[in-house]
């Protein structure tokens, strides 16, 4: 297992394809880890060497006490790609990891190629909605988070089709540090990108999920409009389309990327 000391706390991290290739970097979505990936990495690993990491609270990375802030985990990806000696890379995130990606576009434009936000928003939910669910997470666990998942993750036809890949990220959710989650919520609850965005400068992707009732497709054109000559993508799918729709949204980031 490929781990780094960034910021003070362990970030684990997978590598595949040539590392003579231009790099893409991959971030997870809140209560998910780098496992969500697979089929998207495989598939880029033929073009590009892709970088996969747990952001901190998650997967097999720590889950230091807070607090954390879309700050922190933006440095988080910045400490990663200093230590594995990175200067530029591309950058795909979905939705809390989208978040992410919004944060670099703004404060570290230098350090990417292409930018691809999936599933995301400039503003996710309300401060008020993560604090109670941080709150919630702190007082009782992962089980009530777990057992709701389902129906914010995918359409109720993907849940009834897939329902050993739907169990599976229940089960991740399940084992998921309480602490490291509601972390993230608060750094979520804090972050506000709806006036920053216009300064991103590399060519971005927006990606929304025509069902996904988290972040909408409306959030999708607001990113869209408001970010410099940024393209917009829907497909058919709810909050983690990648594992929704995975040829298409394989095919979608494959020919960004590919310019």
């Amino acid at each position: 297992m490929a781990t780094a000391t960034i910021n003070g706390t362990l970030l684990h991290y997978r590598c595949q394809g040539k590392p003579a290739m231009p790099t893409v970097v991959l971030s997870n979505s809140l209560g998910t880890e780098l496992g969500m990936w697979e089929d998207l990495a495989y598939r880029l690993a033929r073009h590009f060497h892709v970088l996969r990491y747990d952001t901190r609270g998650h997967g097999a990375s720590a889950s230091p006490a807070g607090p954390y802030s879309l700050d922190l985990l933006g440095r988080d990806v910045l400490g990663l790609l200093d230590a594995l000696d990175i200067a530029r890379a591309h950058f795909v995130g979905l939705s809390m990891g989208g978040a992410i990606g919004q944060w670099l576009g703004v404060h570290a434009p230098h350090r990417l190629e292409r930018l691809v936000l999936a599933n995301t928003a400039a503003r996710i939910g309300t401060p008020e909605g993560w604090r109670a669910r941080a709150a919630a997470v702190r007082a009782t666990g992962m089980e009530e988070i777990a057992a709701g998942s389902p129906g914010r993750w995918f359409t109720p036809g993907f849940v009834q089709a897939q329902p050993d890949l739907v169990g599976a990220m229940q089960a991740n959710l399940r084992q998921a540090d309480p602490e490291g989650y509601a972390a993230c919520c608060d750094a979520l609850a804090d972050a506000d990108l709806r006036e920053a965005i216009v300064r991103i400068p590399v060519p971005t992707l927006v990606i929304a999920g025509a069902l996904d009732p988290v972040t909408t497709v409306a959030d999708a054109r607001f990113m869209q409009e408001a970010i410099p000559g940024a393209s917009l993508a829907s497909v058919p799918a709810s909050h983690l389309s990648n594992l929704e729709v995975p040829e298409l949204f394989a095919e979608t980031v494959d020919a960004f990327l590919l310019g």
